[in-house]
């Protein structure tokens, strides 16, 4: 006999609690770190941060720190540097290396990671999927900074950035926003405020306000794939072209 069933897969939708105005910003916990729930938590305005002595714990902080990419502040020095450096940049060239690096990278006043194997493990299938992606800064054949986020419609979620020498994240993280720029990008979620995020022009908005642009930017389609593949010659941009055109320089 032929049934027609409703068929579940990796991607289907999970309906987390409907976030209210008074909601603690932990807005469940459970669940499973499958594409399945990241994608939907990420659509959603939730994300998954815990201690490995925790069930996973899935979050929508108020207020949210985000960074708009026309806003990105860039100071005449780290101009310069980003003209004169010697280090190349690559997209999704290297995903589970800059999940590693950032898991394992000392930052002061944290004690251990919330980067555990479970979380890389997930976040590399999401990049095997096209939703997941990663910036490089090399030193020749060594990898010395970088990030990774998730990408879904106009928006990107960064998740954790690492540095391995002076302004390796800035160095990165810089022409990345200037081709979201280019590519029609126009919110980057940060999740919470740090002072590196700040000086580069970070700013706190209302959840409410982060829910309502992230539905309009959930509206444009989805470049999901390797971006590496995508976008061809990287990091040059419009907006690259035209900080280093300036005269100011």
């Amino acid at each position: 006999m032929n049934y027609n069933y409703d068929w579940l897969n990796e991607f289907s939708y999970i309906e987390f609690p409907k976030i209210r105005d008074h909601d603690p910003e932990i807005i469940c916990a459970g669940g499973m770190l499958t594409p399945d729930y990241l994608l939907s938590a990420y659509s959603q305005g939730i994300f998954p941060w815990y201690n490995d002595n925790q069930p996973i714990l899935w979050w929508s902080l108020d207020p949210r720190y985000v960074l708009f990419p026309e806003k990105l502040h860039v100071s005449k020095t780290m101009r310069k540097l980003l003209k004169k450096t010697q280090y190349t940049r690559t997209v999704d060239k290297a995903f589970p290396d800059v999940i590693h690096a950032c898991a394992t990278m000392y930052r002061p006043g944290q004690d251990g990671t919330w980067i555990n194997p479970d979380m890389m493990e997930a976040y590399i299938r999401l990049h095997a999927l096209g939703f997941a992606h990663s910036v490089e800064l090399w030193d020749g054949n060594s990898l010395v900074g970088g990030l990774y986020g998730v990408s879904l419609g106009n928006m990107f979620f960064g998740e954790s950035m690492f540095s391995l020498v002076d302004d390796a994240s800035k160095l990165s993280f810089i022409p990345f926003v200037w081709r979201l720029i280019d590519e029609g990008f126009f919110l980057i979620d940060c999740q919470m405020e740090t002072h590196h995020l700040a000086s580069l022009g970070g700013e706190s908005i209302p959840r409410r306000v982060y829910l309502d642009i992230l539905r309009r930017a959930l509206a444009a389609p989805t470049r999901r794939g390797n971006w590496n593949k995508l976008w061809g010659n990287y990091p040059q941009s419009s907006t690259w072209n035209k900080f280093f055109n300036s005269q100011s320089l």
